[in-house]
């Protein structure tokens, strides 16, 4: 899919948790994309003469049937510390996209399809859950981790994923309570499933991808959202 540029409005943000924020953006022209997509976004003016200005990746979390956007970001580095201090709802900002193909790889949707998220790293699976291209998938099961419960502010897309696909199954670690994900657990829980799809901090992408090939699950069955 062709990339381009965006000249996108913030409709609204919202401020869940401490240092965390979901933007809502428009755009005159449709965006437009596929599950799993992720944008880069530019906090200063681009000047079509110059270069791209500075931006960081995001992964969209809406289904490419909603005429808007989302992104959740974590204040973490400088530029989400500036994103945090700078952007206000009808602020105009830079994005472009699509990148990323993390469900457009071949994969095995007929048998169980696994997804693994840390924290934030949801998203992307959003943007598939709730898309209709959800209802293909056969027996989907969700682990999903969260440092508290008040980190776990997606109850509505979920709802309308299982609406989606009634098949969809949830299982999530709050870390104050019961420990961190267990990827032992998970993988016992589905040693044949047809694909596992993850998503989340770095370090925890990388540990849990070399567990599950350690275990002699073909790598191409084990699909990562580690753009960053």
């Amino acid at each position: 899919m062709l990339v381009k540029k965006y000249f996108a409005e913030i409709v609204s943000i919202h401020h869940p948790a401490d240092g965390v924020y979901t933007l809502e953006l428009s755009a005159q022209q449709p965006f437009k994309y596929v599950p799993g997509a992720f944008l880069h976004l530019a906090i200063d003016e681009y000047d079509p003469s110059n270069a791209w200005p500075e931006s960081r990746c995001f992964s969209i979390q809406t289904s490419p049937e909603e005429t808007n956007i989302k992104i959740t970001y974590a204040v973490k580095g400088r530029f989400t510390q500036r994103m945090e201090k700078e952007l206000a709802v009808g602020r105009q900002i830079w994005l472009k996209l699509p990148f990323g193909d993390l469900f457009t790889q071949e994969h095995n949707n007929k048998n169980r399809t696994v997804f693994i998220a840390g924290g934030t790293g949801i998203t992307p699976f959003l943007s598939l859950f709730t898309d209709q291209s959800f209802a293909k998938y056969m027996n989907p099961h969700l682990y999903i981790g969260f440092r508290d419960k008040s980190l776990h502010f997606y109850q509505n897309e979920l709802k309308k994923a299982q609406e989606i696909n009634p098949a969809l199954q949830t299982t999530v670690f709050y870390q104050d309570t019961d420990g961190v994900i267990d990827i032992e657990r998970i993988y016992n829980a589905h040693p044949d499933a047809g694909a596992f799809f993850i998503s989340g901090p770095p370090a925890m992408i990388k540990s849990f991808k070399q567990y599950l090939l350690s275990k002699g699950v073909s790598e191409d069955k084990v699909k990562t959202d580690d753009w960053e």
